[in-house]
């Protein structure tokens, strides 16, 4: 097992279920520029081998989210910025259905910010 799979076997289930679903339909949106690595111990998502987005679990908020880079230029209410200067978090929250569409759709107004 990989170090990108062993994070998410770490993860108890129904939230790996749904992250590795997530990360599955990230990389699939966009098969010949977005990879992923792991970076300070977290699956990084880049576009073109620049930094696009990434997964985490807030202990303040204890839920995970998906962070975007760029996201100061995303105007979302939905979107937290709790003091971070280029990243927004959208919460993931497990009870409700996952806002694929509204995810894809930050990703791709990310990717245009990316140089």
């Amino acid at each position: 097992m990989n170090p990108i799979q062993e994070y998410f076997y770490r993860i108890d289930e129904p939230e790996r279920s749904t992250l590795l679903f997530l990360r599955k339909k990230i990389l699939e949106s966009d098969t010949e520029n977005i990879t992923e690595t792991l970076s300070f111990g977290l699956p990084f998502f880049k576009y073109k081998k620049k930094m696009l987005c990434y997964l985490y679990y807030s202990k303040k908020h204890k839920q995970h989210y998906i962070s975007f880079y760029h996201g100061d230029r995303l105007d979302q209410p939905e979107l937290l910025q709790e003091g971070r200067k280029k990243f927004k978090i959208l919460l993931i929250d497990m009870d409700e259905d996952l806002p694929l569409d509204f995810i894809l759709s930050l990703i791709k107004e990310v990717k245009q910010y990316i140089k």
